[in-house]
């Protein structure tokens, strides 16, 4: 066991002032740590816990990185932690197997990297010092219960439960839990952190006019990703749906449909896989992927990975270029959609006949469905039938898709098995 020894002569070129202030503090045994975009809450949680561990415990600590979708984990918390142990100049003294997503540090302490996809793999995990829970908005209440079950290991000293998120819905579970009016928060166990991106010294003068130009651009985005508070409670456009885990075997009867919506900076890129019961109504949302900063070449070799090179994709009409870009790799049945008068509109109105069922895996669509909401006309305070232009990618991704049976093209129900990766 090597001891390690840090010295940061100058902290605040290193940390921001308020995990700073809160470095060494292990007293409470949940840590919320939330706010808006770019506050640096993310980063600081992973330097807190990359030091804690390095301490001289008289047992190594053993520390659970999670994701609630296991894919995400390798471009998102594993790469923050890999990035932390590279700039303190750590990364040659440890192991990492990036197979396996495990990190042994110098001292003996341990690294899991893990997803919440499936919650009986996190009950096999025995010994646990410490669990972080990145974008913990995308679980659920029994994901947070059954991990702090997971914390009773008592060798280990101030064990700790960290949940970094943005601050949605507040019909999340987040928000039941530490923020709703009826709710009790013992303060001697759990610390509450709200940060915004004037928390974060370290953004240059691009991002901070990003951030801040929300307020003109998209406001219901500005009070969440600048302001860092939950959105307020307002008409949405889908107020009822049903999340579960999905058998696709179950479903192999049903038709598959696929849909793309481009992003890149600021919206994520949105690939959809749904299937639809028309007999009885119900459109089941088994699969998606979701990324920010997507090239059109790694756009298609995902839909490739994910086994769905062969299949008819409808993608947004705007983009014909990136549509030519991606059929040249490969992806020869991708086709636009199919837009009129008023098509989201009526796209919207065509789903909203239906009873939607979204597998617990798709995080963004759950997101998108719980904070996509109607506008209202200034003038009047009365509601529109026009959404607001928020929380919609995975939403119209999936409105091409049913362009398959929506009126606009004739039915193709070819049934696809669903992989997830």
């Amino acid at each position: 066991m090597t001891t390690i020894k840090l010295n940061f002569p100058k902290p605040y070129h290193v940390f921001n002032k308020q995990i700073f202030d809160s470095l060494f503090d292990y007293s409470h045994f949940v840590e919320v740590w939330y706010g808006g975009a770019s506050s640096g809450k993310s980063h600081g949680v992973v330097q807190k816990v990359v030091l804690k561990a390095l301490k001289q415990w008289k047992y190594p600590r053993k520390v659970l990185w999670l994701r609630k979708v296991d894919r995400t984990i390798q471009d998102s918390i594993f790469t923050d932690v890999i990035d932390c142990l590279s700039t303190w100049k750590l990364l040659p003294l440890c192991k990492v197997n990036k197979s396996n997503r495990t990190i042994n540090l110098p001292n003996g302490a341990v690294f899991l990297f893990k997803g919440m996809d499936d919650p009986e793999k996190i009950k096999s995990i025995k010994g646990l010092s410490d669990v972080v829970m990145e974008e913990a908005s995308e679980f659920n209440q029994d994901d947070f219960t059954q991990l702090t079950l997971r914390l009773r290991e008592p060798k280990h000293k101030d064990r700790q439960l960290f949940c970094m998120f943005n601050p949605v819905s507040k019909l999340n579970w987040t928000y039941k839990q530490w923020f709703a009016e009826d709710t009790v928060v013992d303060r001697n166990r759990v610390a509450i952190h709200q940060s915004t991106y004037k928390d974060n010294h370290f953004l240059d003068e691009d991002n901070i006019r990003t951030i801040e130009n929300l307020k003109q651009t998209n406001p219901a985005y500005y009070k969440i990703y600048t302001l860092g508070e939950f959105a307020t409670l307002d008409k949405l456009v889908f107020p009822v749906f049903e999340k579960r885990r999905l058998n696709t075997r179950a479903l192999s009867q049903y038709p598959s449909y696929f849909g793309l919506d481009f992003g890149y900076t600021n919206d994520e890129t949105a690939f959809m896989h749904v299937k639809v019961d028309q007999t009885n109504h119900i459109i089941y949302i088994v699969e998606e992927y979701a990324k920010h900063g997507m090239l059109n070449s790694d756009i298609s070799q995902v839909i490739k990975q994910m086994g769905y090179a062969k299949e008819v994709i409808t993608a947004d009409a705007a983009e014909p270029k990136s549509i030519a870009e991606i059929k040249r790799d490969g992806i020869y049945r991708i086709r636009p959609a199919k837009k009129g008068k008023d098509s989201i509109v009526q796209g919207i109105s065509f789903m909203q006949q239906y009873h939607i069922v979204v597998d617990d895996r798709c995080v963004k669509t759950i997101e998108e469905l719980e904070n996509y909401t109607y506008q209202k006309d200034k003038k009047t305070g009365e509601y529109t039938n026009e959404p607001v232009d928020a929380y919609n990618h995975e939403i119209d991704a999936i409105r091409y898709a049913l362009n398959e049976i929506n009126g606009m093209a004739s039915p193709k129900g070819k049934i696809m098995k669903n992989i997830y990766i």
